[in-house]
């Protein structure tokens, strides 16, 4: 599954998911480590099992051990080249010998050990090498020369080296052709002008894992493209040898170490640290004394980039976290001022509120104390018109009968004036005209007594005495003179009646009479 998101990441060379494919097969390493443990394991207790058997089969499974200790284990695979030069030199075997030699040779420069490789390389004659042996021996002298070069970084003495380590490289490829899979993995160097359109990265993606390599083949073989490019290209086949290398438990690698510099080139020191860590661990691993020494010398400098950026980080990050505290500061003080503002508004508002509607009940009680003296006035006007008439009526009687000396005539006149049928009447048409204008007082009235207290009107009375003190009390006349001239009875008379009336009321105290003057007013204009 993880080499299938590796090749459709490839159709586009994306370096980022190749990193992230990479990433995932760290946490795996461990897997493939001991799958390697198990195979050696394996092909010791054979060697052990064929001591008796002839030095050919013993050679051929020693240096299946080397082979999986060569890029794994320096110490052990030190061991078993040894081994295979012994058993090589018992069988008198000298082109088992010198091979043996070379890988010898060969691990000694990856573990750092120049002086001992140049030693073992002095030992043999290239003269009398068969051909493929004498490349292999000059492709060793190469690799051993530009190692020492990169390592003295001297002035004069690595260019001396670099030279060597070109004429000896020359000269290996001379000895032995190039295969056609080479040439190509070679052309990737050509300028862009001379190169053939056709071999992009995509290209040699599919042309490395279309080869049927082994996975160290594919790690080798990308590491050495790597080279060929920069940028994203660079980090994708950096990547790409950096997997294989963990699939096949390879601790003697350079590409994760690249990749590491690659990324802190490009300022992705994250990325750069993890992967150097890890290079620095397959380094001590392995036992590669050189590459540990470079790792080393870089890896302080990508812990203090590290260091500073995540610090920057931390910076920006108090200082967002600043800005957004000012701001939720600014904001919550907004807000609290706003809310202020909004409940001054609101209690403004509900002051204009109960201010109007007091204003309309006002207005209302003005209203209707208007109406009501319009409707007194108006009776009023019209009761002292009919005693007026019935006045100036009686006048000119008495006054024709004392023109006419008719004295006796008088008496009768003035017995017609009856005071108290002309009470009754009046208190008659207060009555109707207060039951107009409050038609519900009564029902209204009777609702503040309890059943058996309730005073009703007998068949045909407007209002009786009670109900007429408490009628002009709604019409706002509240005096006890005036109330007991108005009815004809004594002050006391009239405070006891409303004392009787209040005591056996459901609402007590000042409540009643608001209950009394709550009664509605009915216009009877309308």
């Amino acid at each position: 599954m993880v080499l299938l998101t590796a090749n459709g990441a490839a159709q586009h060379v994306n370096a980022d998911s190749m990193l992230t494919v990479l990433k995932k097969e760290l946490a795996r390493k461990c897997l493939y480590d001991t799958k390697k443990e198990k195979m050696i394991e394996r092909l010791k207790s054979q060697f052990q099992n064929k001591q008796n058997h002839s030095p050919a089969v013993r050679y051929n499974l020693c240096n299946r051990i080397f082979d999986c200790y060569r890029a794994y284990k320096f110490d052990s695979a030190f061991v078993y080249a040894n081994k295979m030069i012994d058993i090589a030199r018992q069988s008198n075997n000298q082109d088992n010998e010198i091979k043996s030699q070379i890988l010898l040779g060969t691990i000694l420069l990856n573990s750092g050990l120049y002086k001992e490789a140049f030693d073992v390389v002095e030992k043999l004659d290239p003269e009398k090498l068969s051909v493929p042996l004498r490349s292999d021996y000059l492709i060793l002298r190469g690799r051993l020369y530009s190692g020492i070069a990169e390592y003295n970084n001297d002035g004069y003495f690595t260019r001396r080296y670099q030279i060597q380590s070109k004429q000896d490289l020359n000269h290996a490829e001379i000895t032995v052709a190039s295969t056609e899979f080479e040439q190509t993995l070679t052309d990737a160097y050509l300028p862009d002008l001379k190169r053939d359109k056709k071999l992009t990265p995509q290209f040699y993606y599919r042309y490395l894992t279309g080869h049927k390599l082994s996975e160290h083949g594919i790690a080798m073989s990308s590491t050495r493209l790597s080279f060929a490019y920069h940028g994203d290209n660079k980090v994708f086949f950096l990547s790409l040898a950096a997997i294989n290398d963990i699939r096949s438990a390879t601790k003697e690698t350079l590409a994760i170490f690249l990749l590491g510099k690659e990324l802190y080139r490009q300022n992705r020191t994250n990325e750069a640290y993890l992967f150097m860590q890890e290079a620095v661990k397959n380094a001590k691993f392995y036992g590669a004394r050189n590459r540990e020494v470079q790792i080393e010398s870089l890896l302080p400098a990508i812990a203090n980039k590290l260091l500073a950026e995540k610090q920057y980080e931390r910076d920006r990050f108090v200082i967002v976290l600043l800005v957004i505290l000012i701001i939720a500061l600014v904001l919550f003080f907004t807000l609290v001022v706003y809310r202020k503002q909004l409940l001054r508004i609101k209690a403004n508002e509900k002051t204009i509120i109960d201010q109007n509607i007091e204003l309309k009940k006002v207005n209302e009680k003005l209203w209707e104390s208007s109406r009501i003296k319009e409707e007194l006035i108006g009776l009023f006007l019209k009761t002292c018109s009919t005693y007026i008439d019935t006045l100036d009526r009686a006048k000119r009687k008495i006054l024709h009968s004392v023109k006419l000396g008719k004295f006796n005539d008088i008496k009768p006149l003035l017995d017609d004036v009856q005071i108290d049928r002309e009470k009754e009447a009046l208190y008659e048409t207060l009555d109707n005209a207060f039951l107009k204008i409050f038609p519900n007082f009564i029902s209204s009235f009777n609702l503040l007594l309890s059943p058996e207290d309730q005073i009703w009107p007998k068949g045909g009375e407007g209002l009786n005495p009670t109900l007429r003190i408490f009628a002009l009390m709604r019409l706002g006349i509240h005096e006890l003179p005036t109330v007991a001239k108005i009815l004809g009875y004594s002050e006391s008379t009239i405070y006891t009646y409303k004392i009787r009336v209040k005591a056996k009321a459901l609402i007590q105290g000042t409540d009643f009479e608001k209950s009394i003057m709550e009664i509605k007013f009915i216009d009877v204009s309308g």
